[in-house]
């Protein structure tokens, strides 16, 4: 397997039936907002259990989540406190624990050397869907430097924990696979104790715009139409908007792009299996890629995006989310108006 590059920029039956007396009932809309089901969630728990099946393969194709799952986890060193209870939701391999764990995890090396982060956290809930991913690397030497409970969620948009029950939530590479993203926040929120945050990352925008294009392209040459076969994304104009829906306060949103080279798209969509990143929008059995399109894909994306080395570029566009529970205690921006200073006058100088 050749190793990418990271660079940063059965019909229905029927019978009769004796009749009987009964009292007709009719259907009725549940309480609250209809949640419209964009993603598959048996699809994508397929995916991702098949994907952690090929134990080597998935760890070699774990580069990505192991590198945003860092990038998440340095944001923690900007809060100068212990937590005792710790949520990771969406823990996929649990990159986040081995991220916890490394040494010095501070990016900056003119700064002292710091402990790894796991010594600020007393416990690690890493909850998942899929258990072949939660219990992949159960037996690896991280699971020795930090108290780690695994929990397999039965619904991963209905969170099985108490209110105000962790001090911290963290969720690396798996919120864009929810359907009900502002229900799931709004819940994340609910657990989390006053004044305590949740940080977040998760794919969005224009993530693999590339491979997005060239297929559509693809079809469009070979088939004289097109097929969802790259799922929607949220864009990072939405993210903020979501968070402040659900409740949370001191909100922070940026986005960061990963760049990984790959030899060709072939290799690019057999890492995104192994990663379980593979398409599961609702109506994806119009059936496999055709191999015509498949060659006819490889071709344009070279011609429109590929890199003078003979290599193929591939953009992950990740969106970092930090939400603080509310607290009465909480620091709280000062009333509309109250300033003494006039911004024009300082930007003018």
């Amino acid at each position: 397997m050749n190793t990418p590059l990271l660079r940063v920029r059965a019909p229905r039956l029927s019978r009769a039936v004796a009749p009987t007396a009964t009292c007709r009932t009719y259907a009725v809309q549940a309480a609250g907002a209809p949640v419209f089901e964009v993603f598959n969630r048996r699809i994508k728990w397929l995916q991702r259990e098949r994907a952690a099946s090929h134990v080597e393969g998935s760890r070699q194709a774990d580069y990505l989540k192991d590198e945003v799952a860092i990038r998440l986890c340095e944001r923690l060193l900007d809060i100068k406190r212990h937590f005792p209870r710790v949520l990771d939701l969406g823990a996929n391999t649990c990159n986040v624990a081995r991220a916890l764990v490394r040494e010095n995890p501070d990016p900056d090396p003119a700064k002292p050397i710091s402990p790894p982060l796991a010594t600020r956290i007393t416990e690690l809930v890493a909850a998942d869907p899929s258990h072949a991913q939660l219990y992949r690397d159960s037996d690896q030497p991280f699971n020795d430097q930090l108290s780690i409970t695994r929990q397999v969620l039965t619904n991963e948009e209905s969170l099985p924990f108490p209110p105000e029950s962790f001090d911290l939530i963290l969720s690396s590479l798996s919120l864009h696979w929810i359907n009900d993203l502002p229900g799931v926040l709004a819940q994340i929120n609910n657990v989390l104790k006053p004044d305590c945050p949740f940080m977040g990352a998760m794919l969005g925008g224009d993530t693999l715009f590339e491979l997005r294009t060239s297929l559509q392209l693809a079809e469009q040459e070979r088939r004289g139409g097109i097929s969802p076969r790259v799922s929607p994304l949220a864009d990072v104009r939405d993210c903020g908007g979501l968070l402040q829906k659900a409740g949370f306060k001191m909100l922070t949103v940026d986005v960061d792009d990963i760049i990984v080279d790959y030899p060709n798209t072939f290799e690019l969509m057999k890492d995104l299996q192994l990663m379980g990143e593979s398409n599961a929008v609702v109506g994806r059995e119009m059936g496999a890629i055709g191999r015509d399109v498949l060659l006819a894909n490889e071709g344009i994306y070279r011609e429109l995006h590929g890199n003078p080395d003979g290599t193929i570029p591939a953009t992950f566009r990740i969106i970092y989310m930090i939400g603080w529970r509310d607290s009465p205690d909480q620091a709280k921006p000062l009333p509309r108006g109250s300033g003494e200073i006039n911004l024009k006058d300082i930007l003018e100088k």
